[in-house]
């Protein structure tokens, strides 16, 4: 990835980051209080960040860089690791 690249993808990061902290800190803490934003505001925050992410996208492609999924803390994970220690007791086993 060239610099240019490197540092675009930073500023869409730190442009995502930043949007996000702004519907944080302006959600009310209850659906029955109104949103201190318009509802037009909302929807342009919302295609603001869907174009940074279609763009962190296409950067991430033209990388290489392969598919950033978010997963869970209690998600078990694709691959187990195993212990080359084990691999040796299997075999040691399997021979006896």
């Amino acid at each position: 990835m060239n610099d240019d690249n490197r540092k675009e993808r930073e500023i869409m990061m730190v442009m995502r980051k930043v949007l996000a902290q702004i519907i944080k800190d302006t959600t009310p803490p209850s659906k029955a209080m109104k949103h201190p934003l318009s509802d037009q505001t909302i929807q342009d925050i919302r295609a603001c960040l869907g174009l940074i992410s279609a763009r962190e996208r296409e950067l991430a492609d033209a990388a290489g860089i392969p598919v950033e999924k978010p997963y869970y803390a209690d998600e078990k994970p694709a691959a187990e690791v195993v212990p080359i220690n084990n691999i040796t007791r299997l075999r040691r086993d399997e021979e006896e």
